[in-house]
């Protein structure tokens, strides 16, 4: 291969190792927030009975009701 065909295959591998690098500390940001917001819910008076809401909702679409909720 030629020396420039080199340098820009490794410009690109460079460039692809800083969007993964990127990705993975965005991913890592987005972890903490959800587990912070989590955390922050199970704090509220009213969390067991929401909790209960969303299992009766997952029951009822896993008993054959596949319709999203869009609401």
């Amino acid at each position: 291969m030629k020396e420039q065909t080199l340098v820009e295959m490794k410009n690109k591998i460079q460039s692809l190792t800083n969007v993964v690098q990127h990705i993975m500390s965005e991913l890592e940001y987005l972890r903490t927030v959800s587990f912070g917001t989590l955390e922050t819910m199970k704090h509220m008076s009213d969390y067991d009975n929401a909790l209960g809401k969303v299992k009766d909702k997952v029951k009822e679409t896993n008993n054959g009701d596949k319709q999203q909720d869009t609401k």
